[in-house]
């Protein structure tokens, strides 16, 4: 955890000349550099501007202060702004680096950010001034001190809980993040009819719909990678959303979703597309539901396949060239040495075993999918992706 010498350092005008300074070099010189001050502080504040570059755009271009630890349980901008809330007043029980609280104070007209370390509210208060956010109020406080004493209502209460234990550890249950937001639903009924919280994409669905009752459960992706799990509580009828962020979302009323494989005799020479279903749809359970009309699947962890080509499907359409039985000492035979993208859903080999078992490299223009149907192991060609145009000067 950033110190407080570290952070007043890391905002004057030295610290601030300092690092631009190093943008440039590799963190590890930096750190290893007796002519840098505060190197070791330097070269972490290096390290995460870099990765802000993509996951914090604008926090990155504000040159942001950006303890480790924060940065790795923030939202990314494109996963906060989506939160789909909005009204006059909310209240961050959470504000940790401030990217919540930052997307909070588009929607709503005053935001009200809670952060019981003094250094991470210093941070999160100093990051909003660099990024001339104004309407966003930072206490350093706990959700439980806070709690016990607030009045006044707002609109919506909001909640990123601390998913780590004091050694570092990964937690998985919901009762065991702080604040236990759950645990705290009495008092939170008292500021708000409406609760938002955002989990980590470890947690299980049923979980949340078995702590908050009534509620909206959505999962998250970007980039084809599982973000978060957001609860919605505002008395909504239950329901569950699978969302690909520039894809498309997918929704069910809980009672009626329905993952029911919903593939017939598998018939290789029908296919000519491949789905590969978004990781929110299978982390939803929703795979063969979204995709009932647009593919056929066999398996809720396997590929869909599709005759003509799916429209509108949320995960990456691909086309086939043929599909074989998979033959390990045949593929060896034709493509050994060669470099292959190696893709696999429901098989019992991890990719890095597939390419030791047929001599193919990982890694070329070349792509083959490997997939398990029934009791049967099947390799599905796929042809190669159309070259890029180059653009016009």
């Amino acid at each position: 955890m950033m110190t407080r010498e570290t952070f007043e350092w890391l905002r004057s005008p030295e610290g601030g000349r300092t690092v631009e300074e190093q943008l440039g070099r590799d963190p590890v010189q930096i750190a290893l550099d007796s002519r840098v001050p505060h190197a070791a502080a330097v070269a972490t504040q290096v390290k995460y501007l870099r990765r802000a570059a993509a996951k914090l755009p604008a926090w990155h271009a504000a040159r942001c202060l950006l303890p480790p630890r924060a940065f790795e349980q923030a939202s990314s901008e494109a996963c906060a702004a989506h939160k789909r809330i909005g009204g006059d007043t909310a209240l961050d029980l959470t504000c940790g680096l401030g990217v919540d609280a930052a997307a909070l104070a588009r929607r709503f007209r005053r935001v009200v950010a809670l952060e019981r370390d003094p250094v991470l509210a210093a941070v999160a208060q100093e990051n909003l001034r660099r990024m001339g956010i104004g309407n966003v109020e930072v206490l350093c406080t706990s959700a439980e001190e806070y709690l016990a004493s607030a009045s006044g209502r707002f609109d919506w209460v909001y909640a990123d809980p601390d998913r780590r234990s004091a050694e570092g550890r990964k937690l998985v249950r919901l009762a065991d993040c702080s604040p236990d937001v759950a645990a705290l639903g009495p008092l939170l009924r008292r500021l708000s009819g409406r609760l938002c919280v955002k989990y980590s994409p470890l947690f299980d669905v049923d979980e949340a719909f078995a702590s908050f009752g009534d509620c909206e459960v959505e999962v998250v992706s970007l980039g084809g990678e599982c973000k978060e799990v957001v609860v919605y509580a505002d008395g909504r009828p239950p329901r569950l959303t699978a969302t690909a962020l520039g894809l498309g979302s997918f929704t069910v009323l809980r009672g009626e979703a329905d993952n029911t494989p919903c593939g017939g005799p598998f018939e290789p020479e029908r296919w000519r597309w491949l789905v590969v279903p978004d990781v929110a749809l299978r982390k939803a359970r929703l795979a063969c539901m979204a995709l009932r009309g647009k593919a056929c699947m066999w398996s809720n962890e396997g590929y869909a396949f599709a005759s003509e080509e799916p429209r509108g499907a949320i995960g990456r359409v691909l086309a086939v060239d043929r599909i074989e039985p998979y033959d390990p000492k045949a593929l060896r035979r034709e493509l050994k040495g060669q470099g292959a993208e190696l893709l696999k859903h429901d098989f019992p080999f991890t990719t890095a075993q597939i390419a030791a078992r047929t001599g193919i490299r990982e890694g070329g223009a070349l792509r083959l999918a490997f997939t398990k149907i029934g009791s049967e192991f099947w390799t599905i060609r796929l042809k190669p992706l159309p070259l890029q145009q180059p653009t016009a000067s």
